[in-house]
């Protein structure tokens, strides 16, 4: 998610995908550890880049009140 896209959510909805993106990230994590098969390992950083952007955002927003 492109970080305009980001800007652009409701404090609510920032929470949720938040959310879903920590849930995504835990099934990328466990399917790495578990099966070997993860094909694309640079998800895993791609996620968590993700959601660190997604945190920064909320928290400038949050600020911003």
């Amino acid at each position: 998610m492109k970080l305009q896209e980001i800007k652009e959510k409701t404090i609510d909805e920032l929470n949720e995908l938040i959310l879903e993106s920590k849930k995504e990230l835990f099934t990328l994590r466990m399917g790495h550890n578990k099966l070997k098969q993860l094909e694309d390992t640079a998800s895993i950083k791609n996620k968590k880049k993700e959601i660190a952007r997604m945190k920064t955002v909320l928290r400038q927003k949050e600020l911003n009140k």
